[in-house]
Formats: C-alpha cells, structure tokens, sequence
C-alpha cells in the first residue's frame, strides 16, 4: 500500500507545483482587441505610430486643426472604431514659448479639439482621455521655427 502512495503523493506535489509555477508567470497583455499580436497586429501601439498615425501638428497659437490633421484623424476614428477595446490619451503640448501657464491651457485646448473631432467621428468619448503637458516635454529643443513646429503637436497613446 505504500508503494503506490508514494508515487501518487509526488504526481499530485508536481501537478500543485506546476498549477503555482503557471499562475505566477508574467501575465501576456496584449493592447486592443483579441485579434491583435504582440508582433505588430492591427490593434497595437506600433500599428498606430507607423500605419495610422499618433499625432498631429499645430500653428503657433493655434488649437484648429487642419487639413492634414483631420485626415490622420479620420483614420485613428477609422481605427478606433474597428478596435473597440482601445482607449486612448491625446496628450497636448505646446513649443516653449510662452508662459507655463499658457502652454497648459494651449495644450488643452489642442488635445480637446482632436478629442472632439474623434467624437464626431463616431469614438465613443468613454474611451477617451486628455492631458496637456504644455510646453513641459518637447520631442524638439531649439530656439527655431524647425523646433518650434515639432512640439506644436498632439499625440494619441494607447493607454
């Protein structure tokens, strides 16, 4: 009777220590949808950057959005709207001119029009965040219009 409890005694210890093993494995997230991969599917943040489109720019002072920028802005609709379980914050920013202060409020309003223009394109508004950084994180640092115009952006983030 012994010798056949002792190998059913480890059989059960290994299949415990496995079941414990598998449920403290770093959980696999994916972004999006059930279709997506983590190499590159139509639901991810590199999609979006490369394919549709993450951001778009400004003039100075502005906060309107422009030709160029409704047409990337179609396509996260587009997107977004075939990916229902993405959310997304649309970050503001501003170039560094201008108090903080400003460049705030500017960044707010940049993020709140590409916001409400995805709305109108049919994005659900619970899926969307805003936040202005201003004039706090440039991708650009120089006191010239080539600068200026790169930090004069909204970018849309997965989150």
């Amino acid at each position: 009777m012994m010798t056949t409890y002792l190998p059913l005694k480890k059989i059960a210890a290994f299949g415990f220590a496995a079941m414990v093993l598998a449920a403290c494995a770093a959980p696999s997230y994916t972004t999006g949808s059930a279709s997506s991969s983590a190499s590159g599917g139509s639901a991810s943040a590199k999609y979006l950057v490369e394919n549709v489109g993450d951001r778009v720019f400004f003039e100075t002072d502005r906060s309107v959005l422009g030709a160029s920028a409704r047409g990337t802005l179609v396509r996260q609709a587009e997107w977004l709207n075939q990916n229902g379980g993405i959310n997304m914050t649309i970050e503001g920013h501003a170039d560094e001119r201008g108090t903080r202060e400003y460049n705030l409020a500017l960044g707010a309003r940049r993020a709140n029009a590409v916001r409400d223009f995805l709305i109108s394109q049919g994005v659900n508004a619970s899926r969307l965040q805003t936040i202005s950084f201003g004039k706090e994180r440039p991708v650009s640092l120089c006191a010239e219009e080539s600068c200026w115009s790169k930090n004069r952006r909204s970018v849309s983030a997965i989150r």
